[in-house]
């Protein structure tokens, strides 16, 4: 089968592979149908991120079952599924308690001697705890499909910092992060009843989007600037519930600077940079709580899941450039220039 690895810094590769075979009875291989590219597969591509020459990438997909090991019963060959972007058995006491991202026999889409996400096909390791069943007609609606694909990280993602952000009916929110997860942030804490959506942001094709999905204001500014602007727009008092999805030092900063007084930061911008932007001084002064981390959405799914079936939220605009599989080299190209948001595979 053809499938993306990557060699070195800016070197994306589309190459024959072996195909995927069910090697455990835990086991699934899945054809892969839609696939995308992350703004955190950035960080490998820009070499910010260790990986061995070669190694698989990707790590949000969905596709059909192709054939399943002989303990698996929670799915069989023909059914479309979504995979979080992690495996998972499902059954473990992490598992158990909804912090799947923790189980005890799970890993990443793209880990040494694993498929990833970006290829023709994936082989599951715990099917029954990691893939999750879909309607069959959707694999026929181009539109929905994009839309569930969100939920395998991005659309889950956002949630999981909306929750974290302790986001709820009435609060303002601001959403630091343009890309795609903020984005999703956006759509979240719409979803969850937030009143006022401030979303960060200097690119207008992303503003807009963030405006469809529920953002009230938009702030241009960064830094001390976008400090003051918020300010302006909350009183003085900064926002209820902020959302973190950048990662760097300054951004965090940010969403410290910008959060009132015993409100919350959901993080879940992948930590990257020298420093965390956290003064601890200043979040015991006022009373402020920093929740998040990396996002548990196989637990999330079937709670979204309903919503983008029936087009209660539609998070498919965040994906604006579409690709085949030979295409994904540049794929990355255009997301690591900004010229694309996300980049959405088809097979």
């Amino acid at each position: 089968m053809r499938a993306t690895t990557i060699h070195a810094p800016f070197d994306m590769r589309v190459e024959d592979v072996p195909d995927p075979v069910v090697v455990l009875p835990t086991d699934a291989v899945v054809r892969v149908l839609r696939a995308c590219v992350c703004g955190s597969d950035l960080w490998a591509y820009r070499g910010e991120a260790k990986r061995e020459p070669g190694q698989r990438i990707g790590h949000e997909f969905l596709g059909i079952v192709e054939e399943t090991g002989s303990e698996v019963t929670g799915v069989r060959r023909g059914d479309l599924v979504v995979a979080p972007f992690m495996w998972s058995d499902g059954v473990c006491d992490y598992c158990r308690e909804g912090l799947t991202t923790s189980c005890e026999h799970g890993g990443f889409w793209g880990s040494v001697g694993y498929d990833g996400g970006q290829g023709e096909a994936v082989r599951v390791p715990y099917a029954d705890g990691t893939l999750v069943q879909l309607p069959a007609d959707a694999a026929s609606d181009d539109h929905l499909l994009s839309a569930l694909l969100t939920l395998s990280d991005v659309m889950g993602t956002g949630h999981h910092a909306a929750l974290g952000a302790g986001v709820r009916e009435g609060s303002t929110v601001a959403v630091v992060g343009d890309g795609a997860v903020g984005l999703c942030g956006v759509l979240a804490a719409k979803r969850l009843g937030a009143e006022r959506i401030i979303a960060l942001g200097r690119h207008q094709v992303r503003t807009d989007i963030a405006r469809r999905f529920g953002a009230t204001d938009v702030v241009a500014e960064r830094g001390d600037a976008a400090v003051e602007a918020i300010r302006a727009l909350t009183k003085g008092q900064g926002a209820h519930a902020v959302i973190e999805a950048v990662g760097t030092e300054q951004s965090m900063k940010t969403a410290v600077n910008i959060t009132r007084d015993g409100g919350a930061i959901g993080f879940v911008g992948v930590p990257h940079g020298s420093g965390t932007g956290l003064d601890l001084g200043v979040m015991f002064d006022r009373n402020i709580a920093l929740r998040g981390g990396v996002a548990p959405v196989r637990t999330y799914i079937p709670e979204l899941l309903p919503d983008v079936l029936d087009g209660t939220i539609d998070p498919s605009p965040v994906f604006d450039l579409t690709v085949g599989i030979e295409g994904v080299p540049g794929g990355y190209k255009a997301m690591d220039e900004r010229t694309a948001l996300k980049v959405l595979v088809t097979n």
